[in-house]
């Protein structure tokens, strides 16, 4: 994954975003939800940050760069294992569900996490992909004033379609789409939106994929 340090330097700052915009977070889960298997199985969360995602969606294990963000996950119940998605500290062929919530843009190297992802998941294991497109309303926000975001002047937002092609690459197949946070930022941070498929219309898409 990238450059950890804002994460470690500033952890508290990063993970109250999540209550200061709750109504937008409650989109986010209401649209990973609505792609999350009824039987998980062994899950896991690459790039598990303060663990306010894997908290509510029953996944008690993650991996994460960030010792600070690590810290906090903990807290919230979540078994943290230090590491980067480009080089998992997890055995090959051990896990059921492995996702990647907003983590996507911090990582260094997209086709090799994704690697990463398939080489941990079991034969028709599943993955979970959250991002925030590079041409959305928000993707086009944050590329604006990136360099006055102390947590993403160190990202890289990617089309969805270049997410898509990366999975494939790796052998997921049978990909799903979903999307949220269609109806402008404004309306996503005072009510909830109903995730709908596709992903050419939101800020916000989950995307599925099996593998093979």
């Amino acid at each position: 994954m990238a450059k950890t340090n804002p994460f470690d330097k500033y952890p508290q700052e990063y993970d109250s975003w999540f209550d200061q915009h709750e109504t937008i977070y409650r989109n986010e889960l209401l649209a990973i939800r609505e792609l999350m298997p009824d039987n998980p199985g062994r899950s896991i969360e690459i790039g598990v940050g303060g663990g306010r995602f894997s908290s509510e969606l029953g996944i008690s294990e993650g991996v994460e760069p960030s010792e600070e963000m690590a810290k906090i996950a903990r807290s919230r119940g979540i078994n943290v294992k230090i590491g980067k998605a480009e080089n998992l500290p997890l055995k090959s062929s051990s896990y059921d569900l492995a996702t990647l919530v907003t983590t996507i843009c911090f990582v260094d190297d997209v086709d090799k996490a994704f690697f990463e992802a398939h080489r941990i998941l079991r034969h028709g294991g599943e993955i979970i992909v959250a991002f925030i497109p590079k041409y959305s309303e928000l993707g086009k926000i944050y590329r604006e004033t990136k360099d006055q975001d102390k947590f993403f002047k160190i990202a890289k937002f990617y089309t969805t379609d270049s997410i898509l092609d990366a999975l494939n690459s790796v052998g997921f197949r049978e990909i799903k789409a979903v999307q949220t946070i269609t109806k402008g930022l404004e309306k996503a941070d005072e009510e909830l939106e109903n995730p709908i498929e596709g992903y050419n219309k939101g800020s916000f898409v989950v995307l599925k994929g099996v593998k093979e």
